[in-house]
């Protein structure tokens, strides 16, 4: 306990002294003017670029309008919630059981 307090305590000091030590040569109260750098360059209009194929050499098609999901999908096979439950019931009669059972 004595070593623990000890380190830290020394780890404290050490820190506390890190941080005054260079007070008088590092921190100088002349203001610093700081310089924004501007460019009006930046925000002024311009012509469009180039266009730019993303795809390289490849040809690809673009169709306008949606269509929903439900005509271009499958279609679902409708299960009923009471034979989903019969279905688990048979796995959980045919699954294995456990040979030996602990209790505390």
């Amino acid at each position: 306990m004595k070593t623990t307090l000890f380190v830290l305590f020394l780890l404290l000091t050490s820190a506390a002294f890190g941080q005054s030590a260079g007070v008088g040569w590092a921190l100088d109260s002349q203001p610093q003017v700081v310089h924004v750098p501007s460019h009006p360059q930046t925000a002024a209009p311009q012509p469009m670029a180039a266009e730019l194929n993303l795809l390289g050499n490849t040809n690809y098609a673009s169709a306008h309008g949606e269509r929903p999901l439900w005509e271009v999908g499958a279609k679902p096979v409708e299960v009923s919630l009471g034979e989903i439950a019969r279905n688990l019931r048979k796995q959980h009669d045919v699954a294995k059981k456990a040979d030996k059972c602990f209790e505390n």
